[in-house]
């Protein structure tokens, strides 16, 4: 028990490979609701086809594009209004992936270190992708752990995948993959107008000297 809040449920991670890749095409300004686009529609178009042939990959077991909704305006936060997210058959396989064809802006090869139940990647839906950055990556898991029971508790999640970069090098220390219980901006609420919210989560990411950046999405 943390501070109240019963640890999350984790179980074993999972040993698929992982390639995260964000690309910045039209992203908000100063409001943080992402409005429609036809660049940004020609672009999910594209990648949509490139994950149809990566699919075609034996290593590869799926590929999601993502369409962000909602990106924060965080400073020194991502932009990324498209994502992909690859699953390969083991962290070694990842190198099978054609990540040239992307052009992203963030090609993060990754591994689950922590997982909290299973997630329908292609079903309806918001999608949190959640970028950190911390000075100890190691403390930062850790730190994670103990965030990870207030969002199972308070905020209903009961999914969640956290992946690290396969050689600890880029902008962030992991990003956290969850399939959300509500909509984008419920999400958020029930985030800020919880006292415990600020009294624990934003206070055990200042102690560790993390910022957490999120970029809500849904399948493109």
């Amino acid at each position: 028990m943390t501070r109240g809040f019963p640890p999350a449920g984790f179980v074993e991670p999972s040993s698929r490979g992982y390639l995260y890749a964000g690309l910045s095409v039209d992203p908000p300004g100063r409001a943080p609701f992402v409005r429609r686009s036809s660049r940004r529609g020609e672009v999910i178009g594209q990648w949509r086809e490139l994950a149809e042939s990566m699919t075609g990959v034996p290593e590869v077991v799926g590929a999601t594009v993502y369409e962000a909704v909602l990106i924060p305006p965080i400073a020194g936060g991502p932009r990324f209004d498209v994502i992909m997210l690859v699953q390969t058959t083991s962290v070694e396989t990842l190198a099978a992936v054609p990540i040239e064809k992307l052009q992203a802006e963030l090609v993060m090869p990754a591994r689950n270190v922590r997982r909290i139940g299973d997630i329908d990647a292609k079903a309806p839906g918001t999608y949190l992708f959640n970028h950190f950055t911390a000075p100890d990556p190691e403390a930062g898991v850790a730190a994670w752990e103990r965030l990870a029971g207030w969002y199972t508790f308070k905020a209903g999640v009961d999914n969640s995948a956290l992946l690290r970069p396969v050689e600890d090098r880029g902008p962030f220390a992991f990003v956290n993959h969850v399939r959300l219980p509500g909509s984008a901006p419920t999400f958020l609420l029930n985030q800020f107008l919880r006292p415990s919210f600020h009294r624990h989560v934003r206070a055990t990411l200042k102690a560790n000297g993390m910022v957490a950046m999120p970029i809500l999405c849904r399948p493109a």
